[in-house]
């Protein structure tokens, strides 16, 4: 099915990371009448907007002014909701309990009420440790246990979607680590590809984590390093396909080493490997994933066929035509 160039599609979290890769990757194939949802407040993320087109602005604590208005609901077809806050070290539990599981759910049973397509941000970290593995099977969801209160957050909406069986009804993607361009503004949550970029220009080194398990050496922890425009393809898939939901993950199904994304960077950037292991903070050393692969099998049964783009070449295209481009590097 296309997207009906006549009826608005709302991104919330449209000015952070995903959600402006989300719109970008819309105006890419022709529709911009988008609604981007969020809330700029003091962050730099309003430069994620300046190239990309879209209808309107809405703060997301008045969106549901805008949802209740007579006839609105009318020009709109679809609901990709980006927006949490995505800190995987904020402790407030209270506000992430409200932010990210009690605000999906409004916004979910609204798109339901209203026949929309929903497509929703859930997360790779939902999987805690990963001693359970990284099957999107929905009968393994309810046993997981994340390590910290924003993966936890996240699987209490996936939790509350299975138990009203409404896997059926709307498309959920659980995020694993997602790097590219749009993410400047995120700080210390940026990807270690931003990062280490900042990091090897001024100094000529890249500092990663020692690790604390005697089965990985230093650097060897791996993790599903996924590019964002392989995201947001996805995404446009499952709009373009509104009989395909359920939770999928979102990876590219090869767990790769901290020292693979080192090594990708400096050849990126044309200098010699130059790595130094620093002692990770007590304070997440028991909530450290060792190991991230997501299971792709469900979402390829479901019929996506595009292949994801290697960490060599993701890493090249973000360092070559966005990182460097200190005058203009966003999507």
């Amino acid at each position: 099915m296309a997207i009906q160039k006549s009826k608005a599609i709302i991104v919330t979290g449209g000015a952070g990371f995903i959600g402006s890769a989300m719109v970008w990757k819309l105006n890419q194939i022709g529709f911009d009448r988008i609604i981007v949802v969020d809330a700029l407040e003091q962050s730099d993320k309003w430069k994620n907007l300046r190239q990309l087109r879209f209808d309107d602005f809405i703060h997301k604590d008045k969106l549901w002014e805008k949802l209740d208005q007579r006839g609105f609901a009318a020009s709109v077809q679809a609901v990709i909701h980006m927006g949490a806050c995505s800190a995987t070290t904020e402790r407030n539990a209270d506000y992430l309990y409200e932010n990210n599981f009690r605000y999906s759910q409004r916004l979910g049973q609204w798109s339901l009420t209203q026949r929309k397509r929903f497509i929703y941000a859930s997360s790779g970290a939902t999987y805690g440790n990963g001693s359970q593995g990284f099957s999107d099977n929905d009968k393994i969801s309810p046993t997981l246990l994340p390590l910290n209160m924003y993966g936890y957050s996240k699987q209490l909406f996936d939790l509350w979607v299975l138990r009203q069986n409404l896997q059926k009804k709307m498309a959920g993607i659980k995020f694993f680590n997602v790097y590219g361009p749009n993410e400047y503004h995120k700080e210390d949550m940026m990807s270690v590809v931003c990062k280490a970029y900042d990091q090897i220009k001024r100094t000529g080194t890249l500092k990663l984590f020692k690790s604390y398990k005697t089965e990985y050496v230093d650097g060897d922890q791996k993790r599903d390093f996924v590019y964002v425009k392989d995201t947001v393809a996805v995404m446009a898939w499952l709009l373009e396909h509104p009989k395909v939901n359920g939770i999928f993950n979102l990876g590219t199904g090869k767990a790769r080493t901290w020292n693979d994304l080192a090594r990708a960077t400096f050849s990126a950037l044309d200098q010699p490997l130059n790595i130094q292991y620093i002692p990770m903070p007590e304070d997440i050393r028991d909530r450290y994933q060792y190991f991230t692969q997501a299971e792709t099998d469900k979402l390829r049964r479901a019929g996506y066929k595009a292949a994801f783009t290697s960490l060599e070449d993701g890493v090249r295209d973000y360092v070559k035509n966005y990182l460097s481009k200190e005058d203009n590097p966003y999507l």
